[in-house]
């Protein structure tokens, strides 16, 4: 393969003179910006190009008409190629069952019914080969500063490889998965970026761990604890599993409710008063010796639900008293300890998070406020670090309807393509 480069004050500049001396035949290896703008200083941008040796010499043969004034400009150009491109997709929406095996021919009214069902594939396989070099193009250019993309990601990649980035999926995490995707992805898939957002779909999921919704029964009671920073909704989040485990599913199941968030008497308050709407036990503890006191009056229940004091990550005081109450278990319950944490901050503040609660035995986590955030590659790439399952998620503030189990499916889909409530 001949290696070309070429040079300009933009990436399109520099892609224009590629295109003009080589045509379509070359394969984009590289962008990057080599001098940046300063005073009475121009920027400077290169892409490097690969070239098949066997093409070159009919490639540069090609005679390249020089831009006049009256051409479209490359920018009118690209808008041109975008209208085509929209065009002939829709026309192939049209005829689409004629390549399908299953359609019947008795039943078609294609005008043209001397075109064969392979013509017509080969014309569609051309098409979606144009409208990849387009997307090429786009994400060329999602970041007027080129990023900083460290292994050579081939176009077809380009676009999952953007989503992911824009996403707030930790750089380390994305490489890594990017490399172990090229390193096994079969050969015949990457044929276009479709289907490479496709396979990439399917090992970000597999990727993802879920804890799956368990039951209680007769012999063993379900005692969740809900623990984490001021503001992330736990008290909320206790209030919709309460109501989901009394009135939504198969069946009504006992609950009672546990408050060790003594210091906030406007929290306490809540949760009493969602306690008396739906007929449920409620204890307080203000010390630690009390809390094995509380679970005992609620033995009847089959959800015992406790709801711990707000505090800052680095408040060890706080962290170390809710440590103490677990401690002082001597029920014989087995307590799983939930980590409740928003979806809307950054993956190096939920990292510091976690890493400052972890001490209270971690079981599953819980994200909150997915309503509130356009990002959720940092909730990937937190359960992908600590390899802790996701339990639920908390999309709005309604009692109970905004709260859902966890799936990676969903998860996935609002990485890749954004929030949507309908997909709840």
């Amino acid at each position: 393969m001949k290696i070309l480069t070429f040079t300009g004050k933009t990436p399109s500049e520099a892609l224009k003179k590629a295109k003009q001396e080589i045509g379509d035949e070359g394969m984009l290896i590289e962008t990057r910006e080599i001098q940046k703008k300063g005073l009475g200083r121009e920027p400077l941008y290169e892409i490097v190009i690969g070239i098949e040796e066997k093409q070159t010499a009919t490639t540069y043969s090609k005679v390249n008409k020089p831009l006049h004034n009256h051409q479209a400009p490359v920018l009118k150009q690209s808008e041109d190629v975008l209208f085509d491109i929209s065009s002939a997709a829709q026309q192939i929406s049209k005829i689409s069952d004629v390549t399908d095996p299953n359609y019947s021919y008795a039943n078609a009214k294609v005008p043209h019914a001397n075109i064969e069902p392979k013509e017509l594939k080969e014309i569609k396989s051309e098409i979606l080969k144009l409208g990849d070099k387009i997307k090429l193009i786009q994400n060329m250019f999602w970041d007027e500063k080129a990023p900083d993309i460290e292994s050579q990601i081939p176009s077809e990649f380009a676009e999952i490889y953007r989503l992911a980035s824009q996403s707030g999926m930790n750089k380390e995490h994305l490489d890594a998965i990017m490399q172990m995707t090229l390193q096994h992805m079969p050969s015949k898939m990457r044929e276009n970026s479709a289907t490479v957002k496709r396979y990439f779909q399917t090992l970000l999921r597999k990727m993802i761990p879920i804890r799956l919704e368990s039951l209680p029964d007769k012999n063993h009671k379900k005692v969740i604890m809900l623990v984490g920073p001021t503001g992330v909704g736990k008290t909320t989040s206790i209030a919709k599993l309460a109501a989901r485990y009394s009135f939504l599913m198969q069946k009504k199941y006992k609950v009672g409710l546990v408050v060790l968030d003594t210091y906030r008497i406007g929290a306490v308050e809540q949760l009493m008063q969602y306690a008396r709407m739906m007929k449920l036990g409620i204890e307080t503890v203000v010390d630690p010796p009390e809390f094995s006191t509380a679970l005992n009056s609620l033995r009847y229940c089959d959800y015992i639900l406790i709801d711990t004091m707000g505090s800052s990550p680095y408040d060890k005081g706080k962290i170390e008293k809710i440590y103490e109450c677990l401690e002082a278990n001597d029920t014989g319950y087995s307590i799983d300890v939930v980590l409740v944490m928003p979806s809307s901050i950054k993956y190096e503040d939920l990292k510091a998070t976690y890493d400052n609660f972890e001490s209270l035995n971690i079981d599953t986590i819980m994200f909150t406020k997915l309503d509130e955030t356009r990002g959720f590659g940092n909730i990937f790439s937190l359960a992908y670090e600590t390899k802790k399952p996701i339990s639920y998620f908390s999309v709005g503030q309604e009692v109970p309807e905004d709260l859902v189990y966890a799936s990676s499916d969903f998860l996935v889909e609002c990485l890749l393509n954004g929030f949507n409530r309908s997909k709840v």
